[in-house]
C-alpha cells in the first residue's frame, strides 16, 4: 500500500478514483491540481493503514459536498477543508488525529489529503464507499458502526461557514447539509462523522487510496502499450465491460444540489442501446430496457481508447466510450447497508442481484497478480 502521497502520485490516483467514483466525487483533473499546489508547498502527504491508528485515535471525515456540474465553474478557494476541520475542532474542543476518506471517488479521494497536509495530521488509506455516492448518510462508517454525521462543520469558498451540532438521524443531516450547501452556491466543505480509529476499523473500506492508485498506474501503462484499456480496468475491478458505444443523448440538470439526469449510449456493432440514470453518479444501466447493474454495484464509464474516466459533468454527445461493471464491496451489500444504497434508495423499484468477485476493501498484496487480496 501507498504510505506517501507525492506529486507523481497524483496522476494515477486521479484516474483511479475517476473510474472508481461511478461519475461523482467532483473533477479529479481539477482535484489532482488543487492537490499539487498543496503538496509543492508542504511535502508529500503522509498516508496510513487504518489499522495502525490507536483504537482511541479521534478521526473525521473530509470532502466536498453540491453538483459536480457546479464543481467545475465554480472553483476552491484552496482552505475549505482545513477551515471546516478548524471550525469542528474549536466546536468539540479537541483536535483530530487523522483525517480519512468520505468517497474514494474523484476529487473528493483528494480532499483528504489536502486537509491532512493543512491541518499537519496524517490521512486514512480507508474511505466509506469504495466509490461515490450522492448523500452523506449513504457511509459505511454510520451503517456499519455507532458513529453519527453530526455534529459537522460546512465552508464556502468566501466566508460564510456553519456547525450543525446535531440531528435528528443521519438522513436529516443530509437534508440540512444540502440546504446549506444550496444555500452557499451549491458546493461546500463539509467534516463531519467523527470517529474513534476502533470505529474506522470496523466500518471502514480500507485500502482504497492504494487501490485508486494501483488501477491508476494499470491504465497508465495500458496506455502506454496500446492495450485494451477498459479490460484492464475491467480486471483489475474484477468486473467486466458490459458495453461500448458512442453517447448519443445526454439529459443533465442542477437541482437540489445534485446533478440528475440520464445517459444513452448506441452500440457500435448493432442496433443495441444501454441508458444509465445518474444522481451524481452512475446509479442503474439497461440494455435494451433490461437492467443489468444496479447500485451498490460500480457502473463506470471510460473512454473507450484511453480508457479515462468520463464523470457526470463532463458527458457529451459523439464521446465513444466503454461502460465497466464491478462489484462493489462486501460492506455494501449487507441487508443494513442495502436500505441506505441500494435501488430503492434511490426510487427503483428493483432487487439488487450482486455481480460475483470483487476486490475494493482487500489488502494490498504484491504478489497478487491484480494487487490484491484477502
Amino acid at each position: 500500500m501507498l504510505s506517501k502521497v507525492t506529486l507523481d502520485d497524483i496522476r494515477p490516483i486521479a484516474i483511479g478514483a475517476g473510474i472508481l467514483g461511478t461519475g461523482g466525487g467532483g473533477n479529479p483533473y481539477l482535484g489532482g491540481l488543487h492537490l499539487a499546489s498543496v503538496i509543492r508547498e508542504k511535502g508529500p502527504q503522509t498516508l496510513i493503514d487504518p489499522f495502525a491508528l490507536a483504537d482511541d485515535a479521534l478521526v473525521c471525515v473530509a470532502g466536498s459536498i453540491g453538483a459536480p456540474t457546479v464543481s467545475i465553474e465554480k472553483l476552491p478557494e484552496g482552505t475549505e477543508m482545513l477551515r471546516a476541520l478548524r471550525l469542528l475542532e474549536e466546536h468539540i474542543r479537541r483536535r483530530f488525529d487523522a483525517v480519512a476518506i468520505a468517497e474514494i471517488g474523484g476529487a473528493n479521494s483528494m480532499q483528504p489529503l489536502i486537509a491532512g497536509l493543512q491541518a499537519g495530521i496524517p490521512t486514512v488509506d480507508s474511505d466509506s464507499m469504495g466509490r461515490a455516492f450522492p448523500e452523506i448518510q449513504m457511509s459505511s462508517y454510520l451503517f456499519g458502526s455507532d458513529a453519527q454525521v453530526a455534529p459537522y462543520a460546512m465552508v464556502d469558498a468566501a466566508d460564510k461557514a456553519a456547525v450543525v451540532p446535531a440531528a435528528a438521524s443521519d438522513l436529516w443531516g443530509e437534508r440540512i447539509a444540502r440546504n446549506i450547501a444550496v444555500s452557499m452556491g451549491a458546493r461546500a466543505g463539509l467534516v463531519a462523522c467523527m470517529m474513534t480509529g476502533a470505529q474506522v476499523k470496523q466500518s471502514g473500506v480500507h485500502y482504497t487510496m492504494s487501490l485508486a492508485h494501483h488501477l491508476g498506474e494499470r491504465v497508465i501503462e495500458a496506455q502506454e502499450r496500446k492495450s485494451d484499456v477498459p479490460q484492464v480496468v475491467a480486471d483489475v475491478l474484477d468486473g467486466r465491460v458490459i458495453f461500448r458505444g458512442k453517447i448519443s443523448d445526454v439529459n443533465r440538470r442542477t437541482t437540489k444540489g445534485f446533478a440528475r439526469g440520464w445517459v444513452r449510449i448506441d452500440r457500435f456493432s448493432n442496433d443495441d442501446r444501454l441508458d444509465i440514470q445518474f444522481q451524481n453518479e452512475m446509479l442503474i444501466a439497461r440494455i435494451n430496457g433490461a437492467v443489468v447493474t444496479t447500485t451498490p454495484d460500480l457502473i463506470c464509464i471510460v473512454t473507450e481508447e484511453e480508457g479515462e474516466p468520463v464523470t457526470t459533468e463532463v458527458l457529451r454527445y459523439g464521446t465513444r466510450v466503454a461502460v465497466i461493471a464491478a462489484p462493489a464491496p462486501a460492506q455494501l451489500k449487507s441487508e443494513v447497508a442495502l436500505e441506505v444504497v441500494g435501488p430503492r434508495a434511490f426510487g427503483y423499484d428493483v432487487e439488487f442481484s450482486p455481480l460475483p468477485g470483487g476486490v475494493i476493501g482487500l489488502r494490498p498484496d504484491t504478489s497478487d497478480q491484480r494487487g490484491y487480496c484477502s
